[in-house]
């Protein structure tokens, strides 16, 4: 029997990918198509699986990728070929997101479906200003509208039919200017003058606190407080542009003293993660949840892909002779990782290392080896190779066996420094890094403020991707010159910091003539995270 389809229509949240709810998450991990709106946050399509669909339906003013009427036909249709379709919408579905719509219009085919609500725009961005939309000593009611409500709705030629018993009066009228205490409208920045004047108009107070906000909950949010009668003249010479919201009530006062976001200390900066290519809910405590939980904001962009080896025999070899080392080296998760998995295919467990002793570099090494339930005997205080060396001169080695679990191109340093101290190593690779192509699609048009780089290698293969064209468009594009070297074309680098995890990535830095302006005291994400902000803190 063929398997049915079914859409669900999933609310992304208001813009930062934090927001979007579990469920949310979950259906993501499991679609086969997704179909996704303008305002969507592009990181929330790491939680796609490979080989997924995905079919990009944004549209803004006047502009539009998909009309609505093919947007309903396209889930149908999707759903017809026995597809989990997710409908991936900005927002909250059912708030101003023509969710409803689409749920008729699925209803209709007979095609079953879900909604899964979002955190909407209209609560979370005021609450990211720092402006809660009630408060018992203010008010308690609260009113959401469109800024921009049409006669004529897109995909129509006729007025919107009005139901039995729903209101004829226009949304400005004095019952509703002057009875609801806080009043939100979403996608007002276009006709912000005839709103406020229809307001002024209905009775509301001049001196009523405005705020506008733009880019709600994203790095780059920006706010305008101003009365009532002065907001629309002030956002004009500000430069307010879509999608911003605007907050009008006596709550925007508390504003002043509860505004949260806007005073993390990495706020409204924009940091490149020269990431490996993973998925996004692989790891946790990752550099990017530690930046943005200062305030920054992440554009992931990989620059190595993690991949399996394609011959695994000399590894499934060592694990079977594992008892002849007395030392067993794992020099990342990642080792940890494949090395768990051959252990499984093997049919043996932790037991299978008992009397071997075992060195993981860094903390979240010695975590992965926790979590399968191995620990670490030994641990440098700086998580690199040299500092495995140094912990190892303290320990007599001169003729034991050592392991080393590894990628299958890596620095030698270690095992060479090992043999030097009369060990005999073997070298094992567990995994290999390549470089992989740019993902031009999970880019847009910006101005960084830092790129990070978390090893050599992604310093090498940054500078390979960076001679791009695809990059240079996409992600600096100051850095046009076709005839320049990668090295030449770094070189023209202004306005990033370049910020290092350590000496050893600094030292490949250096090398291709660049200077890190940045370099963690501690190895480790939360080492790198503490000296960016400290960097802004001078």
């Amino acid at each position: 029997m063929k398997n049915k389809g079914k859409v669900y229509l999933v609310g992304a949240g208001p813009g930062s990918p934090d927001l979007i709810t579990l469920k949310g998450i979950r259906c993501l991990e499991q679609a086969e198509a997704v179909i996704y709106d303008r305002l969507v946050n592009p990181r929330l399509l790491g939680y796609v699986p490979q080989g997924a669909e995905i079919i990009y339906a944004g549209k803004s003013s006047h502009k539009h990728t998909i009309k609505q009427d093919e947007i309903n036909r396209l889930l149908v249709k999707k759903a017809k070929q026995g597809k989990v379709v997710i409908r991936l919408k900005c927002g909250d579905p059912f708030l101003f997101a023509r969710g409803a719509e689409e749920a008729l219009f699925l209803a209709k085919h007979k095609i079953t479906f879900e909604v899964v609500p979002g955190v909407s725009s209209a609560t979370a961005v005021p609450a990211y200003a720092g402006i809660p939309l009630t408060h018992r000593d203010y008010t308690s009611s609260v009113g959401i509208f469109t800024g921009h409500e049409q006669p004529a709705k897109e995909g129509s030629h006729k007025p919107p039919r009005r139901r039995r018993g729903a209101s004829r009066s226009h949304i400005y009228r004095e019952k509703i200017a002057r009875g609801l205490g806080t009043l939100v409208f979403l996608m007002g920045v276009e006709n912000l003058s005839r709103l406020v004047k229809n307001l002024l108009a209905a009775g509301r107070p001049k001196d009523t606190p405005c705020c506008l906000i733009q880019a709600g909950t994203y790095p780059e949010q920006k706010s305008l407080t101003a009365d009532l009668a002065a907001i629309s003249e002030k956002a004009k010479r500000a430069g307010f542009r879509p999608p911003a919201i605007l907050v009008v009530g006596e709550v925007v006062d508390l504003r002043k003293k509860i505004n949260w976001f806007e005073l993390k200390p990495l706020f409204g900066k924009r940091i490149l993660l020269t990431r490996p290519a993973f998925g996004m809910a692989e790891g946790e405590n990752s550099l990017s949840e530690l930046l943005e939980g200062q305030g920054a904001f992440c554009v992931e962009f990989p620059v190595l892909a993690i991949k399996p080896l394609d011959d695994y025999r000399a590894l499934d070899a060592s694990i079977k002779q594992i008892m002849d080392f007395h030392w067993l080296i794992f020099t990342s998760q990642n080792g940890v990782k494949f090395f768990k998995q051959r252990l499984v295919h093997l049919r043996k467990d932790a037991r299978s290392l008992s009397g071997v002793k075992i060195a993981a570099i860094g903390p979240r090494t010695k975590m992965a080896l926790e979590a399968i339930g191995l620990r670490a005997d030994l641990e440098p205080a700086h998580y690199c190779q040299e500092g495995l060396i140094e912990c190892f001169k303290k320990i007599k080695i001169k003729g034991q066996n050592i392991l080393i679990i590894r990628a299958l191109s890596a620095r030698d340093a270690l095992p060479q420094g090992l043999e030097k101290m009369g060990a005999r190593i073997k070298i094992t690779p567990a995994y290999q890094a390549s470089g992989p192509k740019p993902q031009a699609t999970s880019l847009r048009p910006q101005v960084l403020d830092v790129i990070t780089f978390t090893s050599s290698s992604s310093v090498r293969n940054f500078f390979q991707i960076l001679s791009k064209k695809v990059f240079r468009r996409l992600t600096l594009p100051f850095l046009s010159s076709k005839n320049l070297s990668p090295v030449e074309r770094a070189g023209l680098i202004k306005k990033p910091l370049l910020a290092s995890i350590g000496p050893i990535t600094s030292g490949q830095l250096k090398r291709l003539g660049l200077k890190p302006d940045i370099e963690a005291k501690s190895y480790t994400f939360e080492g790198l995270t503490q000296a960016i902000v400290q960097y802004y803190q001078r």
